[in-house]
């Protein structure tokens, strides 16, 4: 017979579950209520449609490469926010994050006339041949727009809680920046980014209203999931509900998937690194060294 576990604290009242019910419910009770609503009969009849097949299609392609724009883009950003000290480094950090509370339609409003054919850059990317409003491009755009900054939110979490220690150390050893950051730094905080990555996929399979400001609604070119569910809510409910499912569990399978239980790595300079400290630090005491390291 095993022994039994001692009751450990928690330090959350009572009254805290009651009210996070509460909450859960008001996540939980509308979806249940369209799942109610589904005609399971024609379940499979509605979400098969070509119209619908090809903005599902449309929707999984331009989220995976706004994904890959954010991790482009966002790493860098969230690098210099975590890790470098300048002026202005709040206010960068604030615009960044703009488009989180930024009404989404609004977002398409800048983009447009950023990159529409009278926009601020449009004309000249016009000159070289090449036109972004209305396009499957600027569905990217519009996408990466506003699933940035949760790449840029969780990479900084992770970099921050992380702690240049390592890097410091990795540098006192000799190795260049560009090394630090491919064998250190990268590997530490790649749970963190891989959540990052996730959840600006599934923002972006979800965005609609800067998408039909910037990317108008043409079916195979800019008309995706969430377009043609707003389309098919007008002529056809059930569609609109199956489609609706669809949509909500991708979401809910990518969400899932960021916060799953992270896999022991294998074996990295980081690992190395930590290893290597752990044992220095339990045989010698605490010293100074160039770079900061204690």
């Amino acid at each position: 017979m095993s022994p039994r576990k001692a009751p450990t604290y928690t330090g959350v009242p009572a009254w805290i579950y009651a009210v996070a019910a509460a909450g859960g419910l008001l996540v939980l009770l509308p979806l249940a209520a369209m799942v109610a609503r589904v005609n399971w009969p024609q379940f499979l009849p509605l979400i098969t449609s070509d119209s619908s097949l090809t903005a599902l299609g449309l929707s999984l392609r331009t989220s995976a490469a706004s994904t890959a724009l954010c991790l482009l883009l966002g790493v860098p950003i969230a690098l210099v926010l975590a890790r470098g000290s300048f002026p202005g480094q709040r206010l960068l950090r604030s615009l960044v994050l703009l488009p989180l509370v930024l009404p989404p339609v609004v977002g398409g409003i800048a983009l447009l006339y950023t990159f529409g054919r009278q926009g601020l850059l449009g004309r000249t990317v016009e000159v070289l041949g090449l036109q972004i409003a209305f396009s499957t491009t600027a569905v990217v755009l519009a996408q990466t727009f506003v699933a940035l900054p949760f790449l840029v939110v969780s990479l900084e979490g992770a970099l921050r809680t992380a702690g240049p220690r390592y890097e410091a150390v990795a540098a006192t050893l000799g190795a260049r920046p560009s090394t630090v950051l491919r064998r250190v730094t990268l590997p530490l905080v790649l749970p963190g980014l891989a959540s990052g990555a996730v959840l600006s996929f599934a923002r972006s399979l979800g965005e609609f209203g800067a998408t039909l400001t910037f990317a108008g609604s043409l079916e195979g070119v800019t008309r995706t999931l969430p377009l043609e569910i707003y389309l098919q809510r007008e002529t056809d409910a059930d569609a609109a509900v199956a489609l609706s499912l669809v949509l909500v569990a991708v979401a809910v399978s990518v969400v899932a998937l960021a916060y799953r239980s992270p896999r022991p790595s294998g074996r990295t300079f980081a690992g190395s690194m930590t290893a290597q400290s752990t044992t220095a630090e339990s045989a010698t005491p605490p010293r100074a060294t160039r770079g900061g390291v204690q």
